[in-house]
């Protein structure tokens, strides 16, 4: 779980505390212990200029070689050039990418890894998904039009009732 505070300009990010996770037998390490003992390093976190490469040279280099590096948050967390070296060098064992660091241009030596997944970054691209979409922003549009607010508004201050 995460919470952010302050404005998009300075987002300050809290972990939950360790002991939430016991039921799940999830054990918090430093990053470097994660990356050094992990089968699969799979980012999903959001961009902001404090984690700008969060993985790149040094952090590829951690990683185990029978490791695989997955990007599914956003492109600029990576370096392109070093996960390539990387995965030249076979430092790494593989990747799979559905953001880019460029975007919407890809690393054209991205396309010439054998050992690299590369897909758009349509996470929500099913039938389900996109309906389930559809349903909540409906649910929020007629309680706004009934008067009451709809509950997904992120910045509730600033949204004024209409009559």
């Amino acid at each position: 779980m995460v919470k952010i505070t302050g404005s998009l300009d300075d987002i300050a990010v809290f972990v939950t505390p360790p002991d939430a996770g016991k039921e799940y037998n999830i054990r918090y390490v430093p990053f470097e212990e994660l990356l050094k003992t992990s089968d699969f390093v799979s980012l999903h976190c959001m961009y902001n200029p404090q984690n700008h490469h969060l993985m790149d040279e040094k952090q590829f280099e951690m990683m185990k070689p029978t490791a695989y590096f997955i990007n599914a948050g956003r492109g600029k967390l990576m370096n392109e050039k070093a996960l390539i070296k990387a995965l030249k060098a076979k430092k790494i064992a593989g990747a799979a990418l559905d953001v880019y660091e460029f975007e919407p241009a890809v690393t054209p030596e991205l396309f010439e890894q054998d050992n690299v997944v590369l897909v758009p970054h349509i996470g929500t691209g099913t039938y389900e998904s996109r309906a389930g979409i559809a349903y909540e922003a409906l649910d929020g549009i007629t309680a706004q039009l009934r008067g009451g607010s709809s509950p997904t508004i992120v910045n509730k201050e600033f949204c004024k009732k209409t009559k």
